[in-house]
């Protein structure tokens, strides 16, 4: 009876595409200049901040607020990769994130950034300096304009006040800025019709889901009065009360520090964003910097297409009119404020994006990541950033290293000793198993950031562990082969037919647990689960595309094949119940 024919009938084959392979990987690791692991918080220290919670009159925020912020940060340290950080609440209102690495300053105000999002229609936009505006009953026009009653019906196309010009500066509209693929073409710049600088002119009343306050409150008086005063020049300059949704009116700097507006109520929360991600530029739509694109829950695709219809309705009535723009508010600050010049915006997607000098890819993939996981309940300011030693250091890093040495040896002795010749196909399986290890652990640094951590470092010595049994498995099938009688080409495809399964299901069961044990822990417990799956993953490539194949060919050697006393498959020493005669290759029937 022929043997059954192997899947892998040239093992010459699996053996070139993992070796091809594992040269690919060893090139990528060169040509991405990172040739050593990352190492995580416990082995090469980091960056250590502490973020106190700012809150009215100094009182001590709620837990439960506290408790989902730390939740927030953690998601948003994840969502830059797999490092390690630690966030850890410390007393009722202090928050302490350690990131692994030095000059983290960057990921550290990330994850402290409230992001807090608002879409606002633009009332009045002038340069950043102070300007001198005429009192709020007064027009460049001299027109009167209509002011509700406290009772009266409104729209958020009403102005907070009548109109106003700025006589210290024309009106400039930064340029670049668009929301969505309506929005690339630029209209003209405002200057107003009779006097220099911004005209907020009445846009048609239309129905929308929230009301101004009424002209002449106090409230508006006081945002009328700090829009005229302050001094946005600077950048990253952030008004008192700009990031307050539930003030109706308020005056809000720009990002870049070229300009500042006066915003009438929120039309659109940031909560109402479904998803954001980070695009890379369009070049055929004319697009030269990153962007990030956002997907609205059904509720705030309702309140965007509002907004943008009322910017559309003010652009028709006069191209001029600043109610034309959209404002993008982000942590107290205006990161675009965009034209609506072809009409209302549907569908529930839009786009943010900027001047390529400040929509970089980093920043839009930043802004893309607060933006997905929500804006935290309460503001931080920085109390401290200090840098943080290594707790465990070099020594137990050699330990650990030590341990893995000693394990991996103890495994090649016993390979040795009990599978002879066959012992030197699991020792190359563990060799390749560790190389493929070794270059992952570098490209994932790379790629997702990530550190190995002590307990990292001990999620692969386990690993050693399941790549071991892999082998043994396979092996004890094969011997098992042998002893009833079989020639060692057909032991070896029975043996591999019934120890296939066993092998994926003993994996599939560890990465489960890995899985499993990552989605649930935190901290350097991530870390043992993270390596744990990966090599996992790594002994099912091994398994398959080196060590069946190895056995395959070994098996037409006739060292193997006539089963040398040291080859580790003798059917005399395995207690076979049938032979097969080196020297003729007849079969003899075992002795009784």
């Amino acid at each position: 009876m022929a043997p059954p024919r192997s899947k892998v009938s040239q093992p010459g084959r699996a053996l070139a595409a993992l070796f091809i392979a594992i040269a690919a990987l060893a090139g990528l690791m060169f040509w991405q200049g990172q040739t050593t692991p990352k190492l995580a918080l416990d082995l090469a220290g980091g960056t250590s901040v502490t973020l106190t919670a700012v809150t009215e009159k100094g009182k001590t925020p709620p837990s439960s607020q506290m408790n989902q912020a730390v939740a927030i940060m953690r998601n948003r340290v994840n969502g830059l990769g797999v490092s390690e950080a630690e966030v850890a609440k410390q007393g009722n209102n202090v928050i302490v994130v350690q990131v692994p690495g030095q000059g983290q300053s960057r990921v550290v105000g990330l994850i402290g950034t409230t992001a807090k999002l608002q879409f606002r229609q633009v009332y009045a936009e002038t340069a950043p300096g102070p300007v001198a505006v005429p009192a709020p009953s007064s027009s460049p026009s001299g027109k009167a304009t209509s002011t509700p009653s406290p009772g009266a019906s409104t729209t958020p196309s009403s102005t907070p006040s009548a109109k106003t010009s700025a006589s210290a500066a024309p009106s400039t509209t930064p340029k670049g800025r668009a929301l969505s693929q309506a929005l690339t073409a630029p209209t003209p710049t405002p200057t107003g019709s009779a006097a220099p600088g911004p005209t907020v002119t009445p846009a048609p009343a239309t129905p929308a889901p929230a009301t101004p306050a009424p002209a002449g409150s106090a409230e508006e008086k006081a945002a009328l009065d700090q829009f005229q005063k302050a001094d946005c020049s600077r950048k990253g300059t952030k008004l008192a009360g700009a990031s307050d949704d539930k003030r109706q009116w308020v005056a809000v700097c720009d990002q870049d520090g070229k300009a500042k507006y006066l915003l009438g109520p929120v039309r659109v929360q940031g909560e109402q964003i479904a998803s954001a991600t980070a695009q890379p530029p369009n070049v055929q739509q004319g697009q030269v910097a990153w962007s990030v694109s956002l997907t609205f829950k059904k509720q705030g695709a309702d309140q965007f297409y509002n907004v943008t219809r009322d910017a559309y309705a003010a652009y028709q009535k006069d191209p001029s009119s600043p109610q034309r723009q959209v404002s993008i508010v982000l942590d107290g600050q205006v990161v675009s404020a965009p034209e609506i010049t072809r009409g209302a915006i549907g569908g529930g997607n839009a786009q943010i994006d900027g001047p390529p000098q400040s929509f970089t890819q980093q920043y839009a993939t930043d802004l893309a990541n607060v933006l997905n996981y929500g804006a935290l309940p309460l503001e931080f300011k920085q109390s401290a950033i200090e840098s943080v030693s290594p707790t465990l250091g070099k020594d137990q890093l050699t330990a650990g290293l030590l341990a893995g040495a000693i394990g991996m040896g103890l495994v090649v002795l016993y390979c040795l000793m009990y599978y002879r010749g066959l012992g030197f196909v699991a020792i190359a399986s563990l060799v390749i198993a560790a190389a493929i290890t070794f270059l992952s652990v570098v490209l994932l640094g790379k790629l997702i950031n990530f550190r190995l951590s002590l307990a990292g470092i001990a999620g692969l010595i386990v690993a050693i562990g399941i790549t071991a049994d892999s082998f043994v498995v396979y092996f004890e099938r094969l011997r098992d082969e042998v002893r009833e009688g079989r020639s060692l080409r057909s032991a070896v495809e029975r043996g591999w037919e019934r120890a296939r399964r066993t092998v994926l299901v003993a994996d599939a069961v560890s990465f489960l647990a890995a899985l499993v044990l990552y989605i649930v822990s935190i901290g350097t417990v991530r870390g043992f689960a993270f390596t744990l799956g990966l090599t996992t993953l790594i002994d099912v490539a091994v398994v398959f595309l080196f060590t069946k194949p190895m056995v395959t060919g070994l098996s037409r050697m006739s060292f193997f094949s006539r089963g040398h006393p040291m080859s580790g498959l003798d059917p005399r020493r395995l207690g076979a119940k049938s032979t097969v005669s080196r020297a003729t290759g007849t079969t003899l029937t075992k002795e009784a």
